[in-house]
């Protein structure tokens, strides 16, 4: 019988997959998923091959779990970092640093190469992800209109528009030393681009 790892059989299926996603966060990083197979993230995780298999029955599953986790993290942290601001403009410079800083650290290979490796249902899982983060930037944007502090425009504009400027992985491409400079120039121009006036920039 495989050995339990933790107090029972939840937290062993727990710290399993944690183990395999840190696995294959790593190799996504430094090889790409078209070079990851299910045995070297369980060799490099130190799990067996049947353990893995438990909980994926291929790369792709595995892949679409990964994403889901990290997301459904990611999307919590945002929530709770832009609702600790008062102020809706305050609100909107801290998603647009979230969001840079999120690219700069983390980056998942290319959309149109997933596209292509994965099944169309599986990409529009990962895709869908995406939704929370949009639905938080369109409220942000929705609220700082209701309080006049930026201009009224057609969200079914401006939301993509801030959204592809944002994922631009050029902008946060730069030397460790110059990121959160970079950063904050991207928050200023975001912050122009919508209408808020230069005095009325966050501290």
């Amino acid at each position: 019988m495989p050995k339990i790892i933790g107090g029972s059989l939840h937290e062993h299926r727990e710290q399993v997959r944690a183990r395999v996603f840190d696995a294959l966060r790593n190799q996504l990083y430094e090889r790409g998923f078209d070079a990851i197979t299910l045995a070297g993230v369980a060799a490099e995780a130190g799990v067996g091959r049947t353990a893995i298999y438990n909980h994926f029955p291929d790369k792709e599953h595995l892949l679409v779990a990964f994403v889901e986790r990290e997301a459904a993290l990611y999307v919590e942290r945002l929530r709770e970092a832009v609702e600790a601001e008062p102020d809706p403009v305050a609100r909107l410079a801290t998603f647009v640093r979230l969001q840079l800083r999120s690219l700069a650290e983390h980056h998942l290979p290319p959309g149109s190469t997933l596209a292509s490796a994965l099944a169309p249902s599986s990409y529009r899982r990962i895709a869908a992800h995406a939704d929370p983060i949009t639905d938080q930037l369109r409220d942000i944007l929705a609220e700082a209109t209701r309080a006049g502090r930026i201009a009224e425009e057609d969200p079914a504009i401006v939301v993509p528009m801030i959204t592809a400027a944002l994922g631009a992985r050029q902008v946060v491409d730069v030397p460790p030393d110059k990121l959160e400079d970079t950063i904050a120039s991207a928050v200023r121009f975001v912050l122009r681009a919508v209408g808020v006036k230069t005095g009325d920039y966050p501290k």
